[in-house]
């Protein structure tokens, strides 16, 4: 029987000193059919380990089940791991960050305001216990010792930055072992004196999470976790982007060195991220350090590993590392191929107004989101008004597009901390605001927080307390399908295409001649969203710095494809462009 454990000085496989070399990959962003590729080409860079988070939020969207199908199947994604020969390390949270929604925790748990997130309080503690028996039920019988992949479970996710219930990091760590997780377990905080004292237990092994100063920061991990191996467990090569901030890159010489340091040290590692993937349709979290950031579509990270799967200058110099220390196979994966080049017009368009995908209901106050059961995307808001004035919200979360009578008035964008706007004075009729949630915020107190319009609604100083309120539903495209179906085919312009005010759906097609991995490029386009046969692709926004949206290829077909983009501005041209490689750059002037 295989065995791993914690040592004097290492980690132990099979009794002898083993040093981890791992890679994160988070399996729900990344297309299923694309798995065994991300993970032999980990295997390929010289890493031993595949390291994925577990988002609680994406299997149980409703409290009682856990899905684990297509993209959640973690059964399968380790299985493959393990298949690879590689080895696996498994981080549930309940709580993950990973810029993703609301940190990974499910909607229905977030909006119980009696319960204590992230502590040891009793009606949190078990709904926890219940994700658990289902992530558990998958991970435990596929532990090292009953011949998996899985060597090391984590508790919590960096801890130290958010709380010190020793008591909640106690029961969390009972209710691993209950469930016969018998691997050893770790915690991962900042290298910061506090967050390693308030983020972990004696009995727990300590990691760190950083990218540079190596020797400072294992100096003072070690301080915390005086026996056993050093390791850093989130090894930042990268970082993410979020919308209307750069592009964030590291230098493939720097980070090629600190993991040189690392390694040279004797230390453990895993590299965050060695390919981060997408955050498809809704799931892009945000950050709010006194400005709330919402996060990009592309997660690519900078990783060695790119979105599309392509190896960067980043796999070629940590390979080129990793093969001072470890075995690294002779086999090295292929260099990018450009994707198919071509022009697509969106020859049908309806206003999102004449599509029946909203389901208002009456209320006698300014509701939040979550009181109509909007918990991601779009929601609408509308109320009739007898005048104009000054229109003014307690808080918008996250951009309001205020209209009158069906005409756009103006939009508040809380990024910019915006949530008054003056309405015409001879307003008089239906006033709606199509407001967006771009995402839960994932660190810090306003974890959690509650979306949509945040009351006190006020018109010229005068509460407004009649609403209808409804989410937007856009899981399904049948209803949007067939209303572009009956709409009139665009006759284009000489130039080819005609403009198109949004909020609005436009749908047109596209032939292959077989499936490959795509990059869509939408010039000329402002902020909406992107389906691909049925597949929600997620946000664009011409704000940048992502500028294609990544298509992979098992979501296209050989023969005719299915485009359907819902623009919430309006767009210069109706017509969008696939290129040959992706683009990644600085946010417009």
């Amino acid at each position: 029987m295989p065995t791993f454990s914690i040592g004097d000085t290492d980690f132990l496989l099979d009794g002898s000193p083993h040093r981890v070399l791992s890679g994160a990959l988070h399996y729900f962003r990344v297309h299923p059919d694309q798995w065994s590729d991300r993970i032999r080409k980990a295997r390929l860079m010289g890493l031993n380990t595949i390291e994925t988070y577990v988002p609680w939020n994406e299997h149980s969207p409703t409290r009682g089940e856990f899905r684990t199908a297509g993209q959640l199947d973690l059964a399968r994604f380790l299985d493959l791991v393990h298949a690879e020969g590689m080895h696996a390390i498994v981080r549930p949270g309940p709580y993950i960050c990973a810029e993703w929604h609301d940190g990974g925790l499910p909607s229905w748990l977030v909006a119980d305001e009696a319960i204590v997130l992230r502590s040891h309080d009793a009606a949190y503690l078990d709904a926890v216990g219940e994700y658990l028996d289902a992530v558990y039920a998958i991970v435990q019988p596929r532990q090292i010792q009953h011949d998996g992949p899985v060597i090391l479970v984590q508790i919590e996710n960096e801890y130290g930055a958010y709380g010190a219930d020793k008591e909640y990091l106690r029961r969390l760590t009972e209710l691993t072992r209950e469930h016969g997780i018998d691997v050893p377990l770790t915690t991962v905080d900042q290298p910061l004196e506090q967050m390693l004292e308030h983020g972990s237990l004696d009995e727990l092994h300590r990691t760190g999470s950083f990218g540079s100063r190596v020797g400072e920061r294992l100096a003072t991990l070690r301080r915390h976790q005086p026996t056993g191996p050093l390791m850093c467990s989130e090894f930042w090569c990268g970082w993410f982007d979020s919308w209307g901030e750069i592009h964030h890159t590291t230098s493939a010489e720097d980070a090629a060195r600190e993991l040189d340091e690392l390694l040279a040290a004797g230390a453990s590692v895993n590299v965050y991220m060695f390919h981060g993937g997408t955050n498809f349709a809704f799931t892009a979290g945000a950050n709010d350090k006194g400005t709330y950031r919402p996060i990009a579509t592309s997660y690519d990270y900078d990783a060695p590993l790119a979105e599309d799967g392509t190896p960067t200058e980043k796999f070629w110099r940590f390979r080129e590392v990793i093969a001072k220390y470890a075995p690294v196979p002779d086999e090295v994966p292929a260099e990018r191929t450009d994707a198919p080049e071509l022009e697509v017009l969106l020859d049908r368009s309806a206003s999102l107004w004449s599509v029946p995908i909203v389901a208002s209901q009456p209320f006698d106050h300014l509701p939040v989101a979550a009181e109509f059961g909007s918990t991601r995307g779009f929601s609408c808001y509308s109320t009739r008004i007898e005048h104009g004035g000054l229109l003014a919200f307690g808080e918008v979360r996250d951009r309001a597009q205020v209209y009158f009578d069906g005409a756009l008035v103006g939009t508040l964008d809380r990024e910019l901390h915006e949530r008054m706007l003056p309405l015409p004075e001879d307003a008089r009729g239906e006033l709606t605001v199509l407001v967006e949630n771009l995402g839960g915020v994932n660190y810090g107190p306003r974890l959690g927080e509650a979306k949509g319009l945040i009351a006190p609604a006020m018109l010229d100083g005068v509460p407004l307390t009649e609403w209808s309120a409804g989410s937007i539903a856009l899981d399904d495209l049948e209803s949007v399908r067939a209303v572009l179906a009956a709409a009139p085919i665009a006759e284009f312009a000489v130039s080819g295409a005609t403009p198109l005010s949004g909020p609005v759906f436009a749908g047109g097609t596209f032939t292959l001649d077989e499936p490959a991995d795509l990059q869509l490029s939408l010039p000329g386009w402002t902020k909406g969203v992107v389906w691909v046969n049925g597949v929600n692709l997620g946000r664009y926004w011409s704000r940048g710095p992502q500028r294609t949206m990544y298509v992979p290829a098992p979501v296209v077909r050989a023969g005719a494809n299915e485009l359907v983009i819902f623009e919430t501005v309006g767009a210069a041209s109706s017509a969008v462009r696939f290129v040959a490689r992706p683009e990644l750059g600085q946010t417009e002037a």
